[in-house]
């Protein structure tokens, strides 16, 4: 992976409490797992940045590499891989997910 994508990866979780690279965006995601995690988000009603992985190939390359994870979505949150929707789901389902965006948005 070339040094500017993981920099400008890199950048964009740490300057984003909540990041997510997605297939689309969270106004019109481009599949199914994606538009689980945006539900998610947009219940628990915090503020959240997203990437469209569609719309740049080094950035969904990079980002697998990035987090060691082969899938999207991808989910950051205070700096942290998450995980994606599978994770992201039973999270919230434990009302674990709640405690960890209340967490990073007051720190």
């Amino acid at each position: 992976m070339t040094t500017p994508v993981t920099d400008k990866i890199d950048s964009l979780v740490k300057e984003n409490k909540i990041m997510v690279f997605m297939k689309g965006n969270k106004l019109m995601p481009q599949c199914g797992f994606s538009n689980q995690v945006v539900q998610i988000l947009n219940i628990l009603g915090v503020p959240y940045e997203t990437v469209d992985v569609l719309a740049d190939q080094d950035i969904r390359q990079g980002v697998k590499e990035y987090s060691n994870w082969p899938t999207i979505p991808q989910v950051y949150i205070n700096g942290e891989f998450v995980g994606g929707s599978d994770v992201m789901t039973e999270l919230y389902q434990k009302g674990e997910l709640q405690q960890m965006v209340e967490v990073a948005l007051a720190s």
